[in-house]
């Protein structure tokens, strides 16, 4: 693994993130109501159960091509229309109306957001789906384990952060006007670059096999 790898993969993590999917939705819907702290909060059970998928990904699908090789051409195929398919969705959908009033958060339902926020990603295909085709085509396979804690960590810094920052955002009234002002092109933004990497997993390449640790592919 290389530092390009990290990038691209952090690149990607954050036009996903950026994706009205169930996880941002139920974030953004529990901070415009309950403010910085249960936005965090659930943001928190958010990454937690993402960056699990993240590990499972790595664990299971290297298994999975060593015994299946065929599997990892139908995990190209299926990831790239997974994104395209996603891309649209966002596409189609930008800068549609978000619920929710500001209302005053106590502990206890800041603790239940938390697992709420365990469970929406639990049962969220975007977060299955994103893990096992981006994963595919930007890391090559036999990483050491210290590489796989790297990334999956890295996964959950970010996604903590993500969703930190974007509660400390909503919080204030200036800057929540100002998001919601600009969410239109941000969901555009979001749909043009997942919508790229599909079409690139679609793309020919000189050898359509597993990567190895001597080949990957990385995004351009």
């Amino acid at each position: 693994m290389t530092l390009a790898h990290l990038l691209a993969f952090n690149v990607t993590l954050l036009a996903a993130f950026l994706s009205p999917g169930p996880a941002m939705l139920y974030a953004l819907r529990n901070t415009l109501r309950g403010g910085l702290w249960l936005g965090f909060v659930t943001g928190c059970g958010l990454g937690l159960v993402a960056a699990g998928w993240t590990l499972a990904a790595f664990l299971g699908l290297q298994a999975v091509f060593l015994l299946v090789p065929w599997a990892y051409g139908a995990m190209k195929l299926a990831g790239a229309t997974y994104l395209i398919w996603l891309a649209w969705h966002i596409w189609r959908n930008a800068g549609g109306a978000l619920p929710g009033t500001p209302e005053r958060a106590t502990g206890q339902v800041a603790l239940r957001a938390f697992g709420m926020g365990m469970l929406v990603n639990l049962a969220n295909p975007k977060s299955v789906l994103f893990a096992a085709a981006v994963l595919v085509v930007i890391f090559p396979a036999g990483m050491a384990p210290a590489q796989i804690a790297l990334i999956v960590g890295n996964h959950l810094l970010l996604e903590v952060l993500g969703y930190g920052l974007i509660a400390w955002a909503l919080s204030r009234p200036a800057a929540r006007a100002a998001y919601m002002g600009a969410r239109r092109r941000l969901d555009q933004l979001s749909a043009l670059v997942l919508g790229a990497l599909g079409l690139r997993l679609l793309a020919p390449m000189p050898a359509d096999t597993p990567p190895t640790s001597a080949t990957s592919e990385v995004l351009p």
